[in-house]
């Protein structure tokens, strides 16, 4: 379960930017999930609760965006939605997806007290 390690980075990382600007507290965090990315949202979700006891992020709220993946095709440059990294071009048949999106995992907001 890498996502316990994820969020606890993710933590570590808002703190420092929280009491940089002399925050007693984090309100809310806000991520940006690729599809395709391998971090599940639950579990992200999950070990935020266990994660943020103790620190400036307990009883924060955390908004995860789902990010779909869209891929271009390398034959006929053709853009398609994917559901994994194993998608053919709809149009062509061709494997070679170059993916724009989905793959993803920011930190994008933060909101402090």
């Amino acid at each position: 379960m890498h996502e316990l390690g994820l969020t606890q980075n993710l933590i570590e990382i808002a703190e420092v930017h929280a009491r940089r600007e002399g925050a007693a507290a984090i309100k809310s965090l806000t991520l940006k999930i690729g599809s395709l990315s391998g971090v599940f949202p639950d579990a992200i979700e999950f070990a935020f609760e266990v994660c943020s006891k103790g620190t400036l992020a307990q009883g924060a709220t955390l908004e995860i965006l789902c990010i779909p993946a869209i891929g271009r095709c390398q034959q006929c440059s053709a853009e398609t939605s994917m559901e994994s990294l194993a998608d053919s071009c709809p149009e062509c048949g061709s494997f070679a997806l170059d993916i724009l999106q989905g793959q993803e995992m920011a930190f994008t907001e933060m909101e402090i007290d």
